[in-house]
C-alpha cells in the first residue's frame, strides 16, 4: 500500500486489530515512510473473488481513520494499493515443508562431509549437536521477542535463507577447531584428549573472534539501515552468528571430550597418515 502522507507502522498495525480481529504483520517500504507490505491471514481458510473483495473492504476500513476523507472504498483499492497477492494454506504448508527437508538435508550432508574429512564419527556428533543448538536458540529467540521488538519477525523464506547461513557459518568455525584438534592429537601423542582439546581450541581463538566480528559488524550495519524488509533476516544472522561463535567452542568441542575419554581422536585417519620411521643405515666394518 502507499499513502498520501507518512504513516507509522504502530498506528497501522492498531488499526487494522480493530478489524482483522488479529495483529497483521506490516513491513515499511522506501525511506518515506508511506510504503508498506501488510500480511494477515483473515480469511485465509475461505477461497473466491467474494472473498478477496471481502477482505478489501475490510482493510479499507480498518485503514479508513488514516485516509483523506473523501477517499472512498473504489479509490482504495485502485490508488492506495499497489499490489496483492494470495498464498493458500497448500501452498504455506509445502512452504514449511520444503524448509524442514532443506535444513535436515544441510546437517545430514554436513556430518558426512565431517566423517569422510576427520574419519571419527564423534566429530560428526560434536557438529551435529553444535549446528541444532544454533538453530534451536535462534527460533527460540525468534518465538520470545516476537511481539517485544519494535519490528517484526517472521519465518519466512527470508529467515529460512539466515538459518542455512548461520549452518555454513557455525560449520566453517567448527571445521578450523577440529582440524587444529586434528594435528595437536599427532604432534602430541600420550597427551590426554581434554589438554589436547584445550590447546586446540585456545590456538583458533583469537582467529574465531576477529571472523566473527568482522561478519557481525557487516550484518549490524545491514540490520540498522537495510530497512524493514531485511530487518528479518539480519536479525536472525546476528544472533546465528554469536551462536555459532560458542558453540563451536563450547559445544561441539566438549562433545569430544565427552565421547572420546581416553580413545584417541581420529585413529583411522592417524594410521592412514602416519609416515614409518626410516631405518638407520648399518655402519661398514
Amino acid at each position: 500500500m502507499k499513502f498520501d502522507q507518512p504513516q507509522k507502522r504502530e498506528d497501522i498495525v492498531k488499526a487494522l486489530e480493530k478489524v482483522f480481529k488479529e495483529s497483521p504483520l506490516v513491513k515499511t517500504y522506501g525511506l518515506n515512510n508511506n510504503q508498506f507490505d501488510i500480511t494477515t491471514d483473515y480469511l485465509i481458510r475461505q477461497e473466491g473473488l467474494a472473498t478477496d473483495s471481502i477482505v478489501a473492504n475490510t482493510l479499507y476500513a480498518g485503514l479508513k481513520p488514516l485516509l483523506p476523507s473523501t477517499v472512498t472504498s473504489q479509490d482504495f483499492s485502485t490508488k492506495y494499493i499497489q499490489q496483492s497477492k494470495r498464498v493458500d494454506p497448500t501452498i504455506s504448508d509445502d512452504l514449511k515443508t520444503g524448509a524442514k527437508w532443506a535444513t535436515f538435508w544441510s546437517v545430514l550432508i554436513i556430518a558426512i562431509y565431517i566423517f569422510l574429512r576427520f574419519r571419527d564419527w564423534r566429530y560428526s556428533l560434536g557438529t551435529i549437536v553444535s549446528l541444532l543448538h544454533d538453530v534451536l536458540v535462534t527460533l527460540a529467540v525468534f518465538s520470545f521477542l516476537k511481539d517485544v521488538v519494535p519490528f517484526p519477525l517472521e519465518i519466512d523464506q527470508h529467515f529460512i535463507a539466515a538459518i542455512l547461513t548461520v549452518i555454513g557459518f557455525s560449520m566453517n568455525d567448527t571445521v578450523i577447531v577440529y582440524d587444529r584438534i586434528r594435528e595437536d592429537s599427532r604432534l602430541m601423542k600420550g597427551v590426554d584428549n581434554a589438554t589436547i582439546i584445550n590447546r586446540a581450541i585456545n590456538q583458533t581463538l583469537s582467529r574465531t573472534i576477529m571472523t566473527s566480528l568482522t561478519v557481525f559488524i557487516t550484518i549490524l550495519i545491514l540490520f540498522l539501515v537495510g530497512g524493514e524488509v531485511t530487518k528479518g533476516f539480519a536479525f536472525a544472522m546476528l544472533i546465528g552468528i554469536v551462536t555459532g561463535t560458542y558453540s563451536s567452542i563450547f559445544v561441539a568441542a566438549p562433545i569430544l571430550v565427552d565421547f572420546a575419554k581416553k580413545k584417541p581422536l581420529g585413529e583411522a585417519d592417524l594410521a592412514k597418515h602416519e609416515v614409518p620411521a626410516k631405518k638407520k643405515p648399518a655402519l661398514a666394518k
